[in-house]
């Protein structure tokens, strides 16, 4: 059986993840990888999850957690969630929370939902690869989402859309401490995406992956917490907020969630019956008592955690890096953002660094949807251990410096 010639056209944009394969790496004790966006794994709370699970496995909950449950998810977990929305400026009720098995299956379901082939999703340059491969899969082209608002105007996105097949049908950003640059928006840029996705009339997707990890600065309001600001109510806003419980509890539960309109979620609620039926119901049944019992106190446990690993890797990069290397400096998330001079590759230069340094980073070019970004490298700081972060530093300078074309 030739199996390539019996896929439908849609796996020909199918590609690994190039972060996937890297996190191969940490199998390797001599490496030091700055590869994997990851959570460090000493910081999960452990104990509160084994309480929870024990808990839930008792003879009174057991035949729940162990059922099947409805599609929209267990209700006293999408009940901390609303409680937690409003804590950010989100008013919302049960109705407005939808569980997603990681809120990378949220990605997955608004791309099946909103994109035809040809139609085109406004991302930034660069953007988060997972939802690059989340889009792959319906056939989307895709125009850059310019957050200062750049030479494209409405009409431009417009013709250019209908040019190529389709229709301009989303924005998809993620507007604080990005995947993969770390950098945030303010809340000016923030108006102006919603003025954009007005003039358009599309959905904003907003990526919350790493809003708690905060370690300096004041939060700008979310984009669909402006929103509700002009329109009065979630169920008239036109944002769509994606989270997660994976960077501040544990991603191994794979749960997240999606807050927006109510007529939005029932139509996510039938992709998801038609998907999986319903994000396990242990899980949620543990992550609820795990959030309810230790989020208020993991968090800045995390933050002070993160903050030293951060202030770590740009202290290295201060002092290793040769001249014409720059970098973003976060407030927060998990990344610093490296450019490097023109005429670096960033997979050439990985190849080098693994071979000859032992340590390991994600090239930048993946991160791109056009392929440009070839001299640009992403960092994490979230993994290493700070006493390895001044050393993988200082070893991926003398690669750069040995390197240059």
């Amino acid at each position: 059986m030739d199996w390539e010639k019996r896929y439908a056209r849609r796996a020909e944009r199918m590609r690994a993840s190039e972060i996937r394969e890297l996190l191969k790496l940490l199998d390797q004790p001599d490496i030091i990888s700055f590869a994997g966006g990851i959570p460090d794994p000493a910081l999960f709370p452990a104990s509160a999850f084994a309480d929870a699970y024990r808990d839930v496995l008792g003879a009174e909950t057991a035949g729940t957690a162990l059922q099947y449950s409805v599609s929209e998810g267990y209700a006293p977990l999408r009940a901390w969630i609303v409680e937690r929305m409003a804590e950010i400026g989100v008013p919302c009720g049960i109705d407005n929370i939808l569980i997603t098995s990681g809120s990378q299956q949220g990605l997955d379901y608004l791309g099946k939902l909103f994109l035809s082939p040809d139609d085109t999703a406004l991302v930034t340059w660069p953007t988060y690869l997972g939802t690059l491969q989340a889009f792959n899969s319906y056939e989307p082209r895709y125009d850059r989402l310019n957050p200062d608002g750049g030479n494209m105007t409405p009409a431009a996105y417009r013709d250019a859309a209908a040019a190529a097949g389709g229709s301009v049908k989303f924005a998809y950003l993620t507007p604080d401490f990005a995947n993969p640059t770390g950098e945030t928006i303010d809340r000016t840029q923030r108006e102006g995406v919603l003025d954009l996705a007005e003039a358009l009339d599309i959905p904003v997707i907003e990526d919350t992956a790493y809003l708690p990890l905060r370690y300096d600065g004041a939060a700008p309001p979310s984009i669909l917490a402006l929103d509700i600001e002009r329109t009065g109510s979630i169920d008239a806003s036109r944002t769509i907020f994606c989270g997660s419980f994976s960077k501040t509890l544990a991603p191994g539960l794979r749960l997240g969630w999606i807050c927006a309109a109510e007529a939005l979620i029932r139509k996510l609620v039938l992709i998801k019956q038609a998907s999986d039926l319903n994000t396990p119901t242990i899980n949620q049944m543990v992550m609820h008592r795990v959030a309810d019992a230790v989020y208020a106190t993991q968090v800045p446990r995390l933050v002070a955690a993160y903050r030293a690993k951060r202030d770590a890797m740009l202290a290295a990069l201060e002092r290793h890096m040769p001249a014409g290397v720059t970098w973003t400096r976060p407030e927060g998330g998990m990344f610093v953002w490296v450019t490097l001079p023109e005429g670096f590759d960033g997979a050439a230069l990985l190849a080098r660094a693994v071979e000859s340094a032992r340590v390991a980073f994600v090239p930048g070019r993946a991160f791109f949807a056009d392929g440009s970004g070839a001299n640009t490298i992403r960092l994490n700081f979230s993994m290493p251990p700070v006493d390895r972060i001044d050393e993988g530093i200082a070893r991926l300078a003398g690669v750069i410096r040995d390197s240059r074309p």
